[in-house]
């Protein structure tokens, strides 16, 4: 006699516990039932039968069973289409799908099939990706949401650039900010959620409350760790300033500041285990939303205290003491909706758990791949620094870089980050084919929206600089030399999205020593090239930047072939060529379109606005036209999207 199921979503379904078969789709549409993981307690389906099970599902027929079978693949791909389902048009609630004893009899609930989870009369199964509509918006929101951080982030950057400029003790500032910033990468923040994340992931499916002790360990070894390492680095701090020379002629106002600064590795570091828990529940929003709270905070610091403060010193302080404050608030703004999971952060110190040396093991190689992006850093900081202007390199290349990372953060971070829970779940349940279509996806994505960025910023490098910056106290001839590192920059952009993307592809597979000896490589090679390239000028950091990372994504793509496989390089080098193409098309008429405006309307900063607005309207409008004459997938994927967004 054949066994009832029935279709059950949300907490019922994610209660189970214990190990079942694995019910799977096949590319072709059909369904399998494999070995798969624990997952749980009998599923309330209904008055038991005689024998205490849930109750039968009457018999069908064969034909009617491959009927409904057919029925549900097409409902699928209907679905994923934003159309109409068969179910939909029936108003049916179930279909009952009838077989033999080792095929049992389905009887799924329409309202389940959005969401993919399926529970058994004795078996829950309960695939843990969410469905592609619910990632492409989820993607979309963090992309919104850090974007917002990202222009606020530029604000926050004009406001600082009126008050203070590119020359002089701003540098000095800037090299104070280096250093947190560099054991924030190592040790806290992305690179600790990265390695946190996949273990985090593992550990829900088989044991919440296990999961939630070793979060709590974790958490609490992070801040009493960090703070240590601050308390250490507020004494060492002269020594440690002294690497760079005498940044803005005043090394001990960079001291002073470092120490003031510091502080925010351990707040940072708490901060990316609660990052890290929200990611795991496909819970975005939030933590992408407290960085833009972050940079409100300094801005009305800046604009309320710098007024205030009666000598540069002083202004420079309150800057410091803005991003701290501003710091407490990004860590905390998240934590409320930590409430309402399967656990929660508590006092716990279970530091012999295996699992809590797991996360730290996978931490080394992540920090270091993470972190010596920072390290580089470091590194050109040093040689702008101490081998070409102290009063004007550091700053112009922080400047340069900020710009240069805004479409990396606005696209970039938001796809590997949104990416990155579900591939984890694809690696923990040994999925690779859709591992591998995520990561080909998420490269596509990220050559698609950052290849013309890319171009933009190149070609119109100083515009751009000009009616960001070049105002108060930040002079006319520091523009070229911020513009200059811009382009400069600009050249590696889409390759370090690519980079981005399959370091986290390989932390999911928990094979963390790929990316970090590809890493360390860089950082050697990016040492080489500064040396090579500091006589030019400042620019010449930024080349060295850029051609590390070309160099550091063609070594991660051989080594993730060998890894899978394949990485589905045809859709990507099409996807590539294409937009490259369209690419071109963008650098002729940004400049062609900007260069006579400007000449027309003055420096003005209307007349900047009304040569540059346009050329990058004219930008975007012919290269969406070029996609779409190249058939390139990725916009049809996003006018999909926003025809999803609009009917949400």
């Amino acid at each position: 006699m054949t066994t009832g199921v029935r279709v059950t979503t949300g907490a019922r379904a994610r209660s189970a516990a214990r190990a079942t078969p694995t019910l799977r789709r096949r590319e072709n549409g059909g369904r399998t039932a494999n070995g798969g993981p624990e997952s749980g307690a009998r599923a309330r389906t209904g008055a038991a039968g005689p024998d205490g099970r849930a109750p039968y599902a009457p018999s069908v027929s064969d034909a009617d069973r491959e009927r409904d079978l057919r029925r549900l693949e097409r409902d699928r791909r209907r679905r994923e289409e934003g159309r109409p389902t068969y179910f939909d048009e029936a108003g049916t609630s179930f279909r009952t799908i009838a077989g033999d004893s080792e095929d049992p009899t389905l009887a799924i609930r329409h309202d389940s099939l959005e969401e993919g989870e399926f529970t058994l009369a004795e078996e829950t199964i309960a695939p843990r990706e969410p469905p592609r509509r619910r990632l492409a918006v989820s993607t979309a929101i963090f992309a919104a949401a850090t974007g917002l951080s990202r222009v606020l982030g530029l604000v926050r950057e004009v406001v600082a650039s009126y008050y203070f400029g590119a020359g002089g003790r701003i540098n000095a500032f800037t090299v104070a900010f280096q250093l947190p910033n560099l054991f924030r990468a190592l040790v806290a923040d992305a690179a600790l959620s990265s390695a946190f994340v996949p273990v985090f992931t593992e550990l829900l499916e088989k044991d919440k409350k296990r999961a939630w002790r070793v979060a709590s360990t974790i958490f609490w070894l992070m801040l009493l760790g960090l703070s240590a390492l601050t308390a250490i680095f507020i004494l060492v701090a002269p020594w440690v300033i002294g690497i760079f020379g005498n940044p803005g002629h005043d090394r001990g106002l960079a001291v002073g500041l470092s120490r003031v600064l510091f502080p925010i590795v351990a707040l940072l570091g708490v901060s990316g285990i609660v990052v890290g828990i929200l990611n795991t529940y496909d819970h975005f929003t939030v933590p992408a939303l407290s960085p833009v709270f972050w940079n409100l905070a300094i801005i009305v610091g800046l604009a309320l205290g710098v007024p205030q403060a009666h000598s540069s010193n002083a202004k420079l302080y309150v800057y410091a003491a803005s991003i701290l404050v501003a710091t407490f608030i990004q860590v905390f703004l998240p934590m409320p909706w930590l409430r309402g999971r399967d656990g929660r952060l508590r006092l716990a110190l279970d530091w012999r758990d295996p699992a809590v040396k797991r996360v730290f093991v996978l931490m080394v190689p992540v920090t270091l791949g993470l972190g010596l992006i920072n390290v580089n850093a470091v590194i050109d900081t040093f040689f702008a620094s101490r081998l070409i202007n102290a009063n004007l390199a550091p700053t112009a290349l922080q400047k340069a870089f900020l710009v240069y990372m805004l479409p990396q953060g606005m696209f970039s971070v938001a796809i590997a980050t949104v990416l990155f829970p579900s591939l984890s779940r694809f690696a923990v349940r040994g999925d690779m084919e859709g591992f591998r279509s995520t990561v080909s996806s998420g490269l596509r994505q990220i050559a698609f929206l950052l290849i013309p960025a890319a171009v933009v910023s190149a070609v119109l490098a100083e515009p751009i600089v000009r009616i960001l910056f070049q105002r108060g106290a930040f002079h006319p001839p520091q523009t070229p030399v911020v513009a200059a590192a811009l382009a400069a920059f600009s050249a590696g952009l889409v390759f370090n999205g690519a980079m981005l993307m399959l370091n986290r592809a390989f932390f999911s597979l928990q094979s963390n020593w790929i990316p970090t000896v590809v890493a360390l490589g860089n950082l050697f090679l990016n040492a080489l090239l500064d040396v090579a390239f500091y006589r030019v000028g400042t620019w010449g950091i930024a080349l060295a930047t850029a051609i590390c990372n070309i160099g550091g994504t063609a070594a991660l793509l051989v080594l993730f072939r060998r890894r899978l496989g394949r990485i589905d390089g045809g859709a990507i080098a099409t996807t590539t060529v294409k937009v490259t193409l369209a690419s071109a098309a963008v650098a002729a008429v940004a400049w062609y379109v900007w260069h006579p405006l400007d000449s027309a309307f003055g420096r003005s900063f209307l007349g900047q606005v009304g040569s540059l607005a346009p050329a990058l309207i004219a930008s975007i409008g012919v290269y969406l036209v070029g996609c779409r004459i190249l058939r390139v997938r990725e916009l049809q994927a996003l006018l999909s999207l926003r025809s999803r967004l609009r009917r949400a």
